[in-house]
């Protein structure tokens, strides 16, 4: 069974290790990448952010975060599932948690950045209703060519 958890310090290497991995398979590991897998306490949780984790009996097999931006706003970032176990929903589960999280906080809206080489990632995106807006000349990641948004303005139910 699969369960949806909060972020604990014990999985922190858990987290870096599972995006590690997603990274080295699709793309490549940018500094920024490292400094915050690296740090996922300071950079994320202890700004304001979240991290909720996919765990199967005692292991921990996904990943998703919301990284502040202001009181409304978060970037889902971090998002991936091991290798193994994609196909199963599992990342469905996590963005479940992410806008049950977003609806309870009354959140304005939910960002992203990334690639359009992701196609089940995007087409799952679309699916929830997030929208292609113009992305900066200079985003923190050499893979992202895409952003999008998902406004909430306390209308979404999951």
């Amino acid at each position: 069974m699969i369960a949806i958890i909060p972020f604990e310090e014990k999985y922190a290497n858990d987290f870096r290790r599972l995006n590690i991995e997603w990274l080295n398979e699709y793309f490549t590991v940018e500094p920024y990448d490292e400094f915050q897998l690296s740090h996922p306490i300071t950079e994320i949780i202890d700004k304001g952010g979240h991290i909720f984790l996919a765990r199967e009996n005692e292991n921990i097999i996904g990943t998703a975060a919301l990284m502040k931006e202001n009181s409304s706003s978060f970037e889902l970032t971090k998002m991936c599932v091991t290798k193994n176990c994609q196909g199963k929903g599992i990342s469905k589960m996590l963005l479940d948690a992410c806008l049950q999280l977003a609806k309870e906080k009354n959140w304005d809206r939910l960002f992203l950045y990334s690639s359009t080489r992701l196609i089940p990632a995007i087409q799952l995106y679309r699916k929830y209703g997030f929208k292609e807006i113009p992305l900066e000349e200079n985003s923190h990641y050499s893979r992202t060519n895409i952003k999008m948004e998902l406004k909430l303005n306390g209308s979404f139910n999951p």
